[in-house]
């Protein structure tokens, strides 16, 4: 970064990923400035490289992507205070409105207003946070403990999505717990799940890689389904033997075998998104099965990052690469191939 002026990683169109100038501006009150050294490549991400966006949602306007941050504090606004320069900080990227109901009602989860980081859903779009340097309010910047590494940090927003996913869920110690679905976001799962105290976790998903994965981070079994495609069925008897299923990957027959071997008056947490799927209406009243939906997170970012910086929750395993962000596209690229990436990250 020079001067007033710093490179990002922006989206074009599909495929057309450049890296681009941008002003920064100085702090504001309550304002920090943070230096980015690590952004985590996310699904998201990967849609809008691929695709130009999902669903309905289509890039509009050249944006900077990214929402997995962590750097360095360089800068305080005026008024700034609990926060120091050159601390390292996770930041999060959801900024909810504070004023509107559902932000008034304790769920900002779900505010009106929310804007967060490299979204393409507002038009003008919001900028994300791969960038050499970003302006946030101060309570966004998160401290992590000392030695963490900005590297482990990045890890903050995805784990957070996985912690919410666990409160969803209530009651995991002592569960017999299913992931279906080792990405990212079910390996962070299953690391989430075990600190919880779950008993027993199941891992299932459709790729060699991902299931080696989930043995080498503490899953107790992992089954590859597009192999094995009747693998749960011994976890069938009995109408279910599991208490709680996470279900991370958003596919339909992922979901169907979720429900066929949660035991009656079990949880389905739904994680994955996907578009419109069919789900057998009987199986889930007969065996009185509570299918739940999970979406982002709010206290659990600071939650996450402290466990973090604690090591309570080691994700060292699951980062594949760091690529200099100046090669993105090879990044992308890496990121985009799930027998040979967990998670790959850009260093700034």
């Amino acid at each position: 970064m020079s001067g007033s002026a710093a490179r990002a990683v922006v989206i074009h169109a599909p495929h057309d990923l450049r890296i681009d100038s941008m002003p920064v501006a100085a702090p504001g009150p309550g304002e920090v400035r943070v230096k980015i050294e690590r952004g985590g490549i996310c699904g998201s991400d990967l849609h809008y490289y691929h695709e130009g966006g999902f669903g309905t949602v289509r890039v509009r306007e050249p944006m900077v992507l990214g929402h997995e941050i962590a750097g360095t504090i360089e800068a305080l606004g005026p008024g700034v205070t609990g926060l120091a320069k050159g601390q390292t900080v996770a930041v999060n990227p959801s900024v909810n409105c504070g004023q509107c109901r559902f932000c008034q009602a304790g769920m900002p989860i779900h505010c009106l207003e929310m804007r967060f980081y490299g979204s393409a859903m507002r038009f003008p779009h919001v900028q994300g946070g791969f960038r050499e340097a970003i302006v946030c309010r101060a309570e966004q910047a998160v401290p992590v403990a000392a030695g963490a590494g900005a590297e482990i940090a990045a890890f903050a927003e995805p784990l957070a999505v996985c912690l919410h996913a666990i409160r969803q869920a209530e009651h995991v110690a002592g569960a017999r717990v299913l992931v279906t679905g080792c990405g990212p976001i079910g390996a962070l799962t299953v690391l989430a799940a075990r600190h919880a105290g779950a008993r027993q976790i199941v891992v299932t998903d459709v790729t060699d890689a991902a299931v080696a994965m989930a043995l080498k981070i503490g899953a107790d079994h992992a089954f590859n389904t597009a192999a094995k495609a009747d693998a749960l069925l011994p976890y069938e008897k009995e109408k279910g033997q599991f208490d709680i299923a996470f279900e991370a990957s958003g596919h339909p027959a992922a979901l169907a075998g979720a429900i066929a071997a949660t035991r009656p008056g079990g949880r389905i947490v739904q994680i994955g998104v996907s578009g419109t799927v069919p789900i057998p209406l009987n199986v889930i009243v007969a065996k009185e099965i509570e299918l739940k939906g999970t979406f982002r997170f709010y206290s659990e970012f600071a939650w996450a990052v402290d466990l973090l910086g604690s090591g309570a929750i080691n994700v060292k395993p699951l980062l594949t690469a760091t690529l200099p962000f100046e090669q993105a596209v090879d990044a992308f690229k890496l990121a985009s191939d799930r027998s040979k990436a967990m998670k790959v990250q850009l260093a700034f």
